[in-house]
């Protein structure tokens, strides 16, 4: 059989010919495993043959390695110990030979496949030599083999568990790759490879950060290579810094001040991919401190023993500000992106966490930029503004934010409707949003929704579901957090003399020609929902009248009209949401006896619809 032709021939354009060499592929692998995985491995040392069928060999054996289903990954691992020794051998000898390849791709591939089988070989004890082999090929060769190595060693910490690589071996992997990393070290790649493999190695390096030399060094190196002419590497020793954030966080207080400096010139001044990484440190402070203190509860005496040393508290006098800044370079189009992430949202997200952190001691630093930039001619402050606030809701205590919301709450109605901006009106509905979610409720003692505000609020929100897409969405979600603070209100809700405008409005939107975008479908079925689940007994009657307007609805989609594809996709979405929506209705009236008794007259009829949707080929 010869292996180049099918493997060139399982990648060719003529479908025909690619299923037959996949069977062929198959048949083999199934027929003899060594020698199939002897020839692979043949064709990936082999500097004759092509780039794509060395590549793919790279790739099959890859993949007789190592599945994602655990019981297939058991059954491939038990599959290789079992394999004849010397035919290992001779592939491992292989494997270890093409990092040294021209070939960039081939060394790519032998790395990845080298650390598969490190995964299952070092754990039972085989293979020891390996460690050494890769270590004695970082000290000399031409450069491309000394980044292939690296690699491999970065895969290799990726691939098997800190157990498994006693310390001695460990501290000579950290050396290579330090000595990879350091200015001295010519060639880019080699320490963007270096950088990168330090990054897989920060778990097996517990004892050298308990060792204050040892730490002080690699967080010198880390640090020295985030100012590293290259950008890749810039990135790639942030992303070591974020990772020791939260891997070594009582290690950091000696370096904190350095880390501050050096990410705050990141964020003002280096590229987004940099930057991003550098505000992503913060976060992560955030995410650890934040979990300590709920850990540890909100009463314990200052001089316990609380492990928290209050990073973000010391740092918010220089770290607020740099964030406000980030809030200020929005991209055009970031709110129709559901993908979207860039400087402004990280640092949005960055700030909410802060304001999670610190609670009221963030308020102050915030309400200058908001009073400053809320009313300024150019939407990007506006809208900077409007995140700012909307940001700091979760954290700090009601009695510091419901004065400033009870200020702010009609100049954000009046922007939601005429604001000339969609980015601001977006922003805007979310933060009225994240008002609602935090500031309403049963928990909270002075209500900031009132009878004289309650139908101003209902009605431009009803307005602003009219919005685009991206707007409506955010206006349905402020209304799901208006609806569940009502939740336990008793007999009568405030939203009462409204539930029959409220819901047809939903409706209305579920039929948008556009609703499929920015989730907005969705949105206003999980709206209505909510405002049926948290209606009260008055409203009863209207919510049973919404039973034949659903029902109605499914019995379209079970229709048998032939669909295409993304029609089907579009029609077992729908089907989910109606479903959903019945299945809230049901728990709502069958949980008092008048309403369940009239419910029971839909009953044969829903119970059939379902079954249609069982029946559905394509139903989710």
């Amino acid at each position: 059989m010869e292996v180049t032709q099918v493997l060139l021939n399982a990648q060719s354009i003529d479908g025909a010919v690619r299923k037959n060499a996949e069977e062929s592929l198959k048949h083999f692998q199934e027929q003899n495993l060594t020698v199939f995985l002897l020839l692979l491995s043949g064709e990936l040392v082999s500097e004759e043959k092509p780039v794509e069928t060395r590549k793919l060999a790279g790739l099959i054996l890859k993949n007789a390695l190592d599945a994602k289903d655990q019981q297939r990954k058991v059954e491939l691992v038990q599959r290789w110990l079992s394999l004849d020794g010397n035919a290992k051998s001779q592939i491992k000898a292989g494997l270890l030979k093409t990092l040294s390849s021209p070939v960039s791709d081939a060394r790519s591939t032998a790395s990845q496949v080298i650390a598969k089988v490190a995964g299952i070989e070092l754990p039972h004890k085989q293979w020891p030599e390996l460690v050494g082999s890769l270590l004695s090929n970082v000290h000399q060769l031409p450069a491309h083999a000394k980044q292939a190595t690296l690699e491999t060693l970065g895969y290799l910490c990726e691939e098997v568990s800190p157990d498994v690589i006693d310390q001695d071996q460990v501290n000579k992997i950290l050396t290579a790759v330090v000595q990879g990393m350091s200015a001295s070290e010519g060639n880019t790649d080699v320490r963007l490879a270096a950088t990168r493999a330090l990054y897989n190695a920060l778990g097996f390096a517990q004892a050298n950060f308990s060792n204050d030399m040892e730490r002080d060094y690699l967080m010198r190196v880390v640090c020295e290579a985030t100012l590293s002419p290259e950008v890749r590497i810039r990135q790639a020793a942030f992303e070591c810094l974020v990772s020791i954030s939260s891997t070594y966080y009582e290690k950091l207080a000696p370096y904190i001040q350095d880390i501050f400096n050096i990410t705050a010139k990141a964020v003002r001044e280096d590229e987004e991919p940099v930057a991003l990484q550098a505000i992503e440190f913060w976060s992560s402070i955030c995410d650890e401190e934040i979990d300590i203190l709920e850990e540890y509860g909100g009463d314990f005496t200052g001089d316990s023993d609380i492990p928290c040393f209050y990073f973000i508290k010391q740092a918010i006098p220089a770290l607020v500000p740099m964030l406000l800044e980030t809030l200020l370079k929005q991209e055009e189009d970031q709110d129709q992106d559901e993908g979207a992430w860039n400087i402004a949202m990280a640092g949005g997200t960055c700030l909410g966490l802060v304001a999670r952190t610190v609670g009221d001691d963030i308020v102050p630093l915030v309400v200058p930029f908001i009073e400053e930039n809320v009313t300024k001619p150019d939407w990007r402050q506006r809208e900077a503004a409007t995140y700012a606030f909307g940001s700091i809701l979760e954290g700090p205590s009601p009695a510091k934010l419901i004065p400033l919301v009870n200020v702010a709450l009609n100049f954000m109605l009046s922007a939601l409707t005429k604001d000339p901006n969609s980015h601001v009106k977006d922003t805007t509905a979310w933060t009225l949003g994240r008002i609602f979610e935090f500031l309403h409720g049963s928990a909270v003692d002075s209500p900031i929704i009132t009878q004289a505000n309650c139908q101003q609020i209902v009605a431009v929100l009803l307005q602003s579901m009219k919005d685009t897409p991206n707007v409506a969405e955010k206006a349905c979600g402020a209304l799901y957090f208006l609806a569940q603070g009502y939740e336990e209100v008793g007999p009568s809700s405030p939203l009462t003399p409204f539930f029959q405008e409220i819901v047809q409005s939903l409706l209305t939107v579920t039929h948008r020609e556009d609703a499929r975008e920015s989730r907005l479908r969705t949105a206003a079925y999980e709206t209505l929902n909510e405002v049926v689940r948290c209606s009260t007994d008055e409203t009863a009657p209207l919510v049973l009248q919404l039973v034949p307007v659903i029902i109605m609805e499914l019995h379209n989609t079970v229709e048998g009209q032939k669909l295409s594809s993304d029609e089907r996709e579009k029609q077992s979405e729908l089907q989910g949401l109606l479903c959903g929506c019945l299945q809230v209705i049901i728990q709502k009236l069958g949980s008092s006896e008048s309403t369940k008794y009239l419910f029971l007259q839909y009953a044969d009829q829903i119970m059939g619809l379902f079954l249609s949707v069982f029946a559905c080929r394509s139903a989710t």
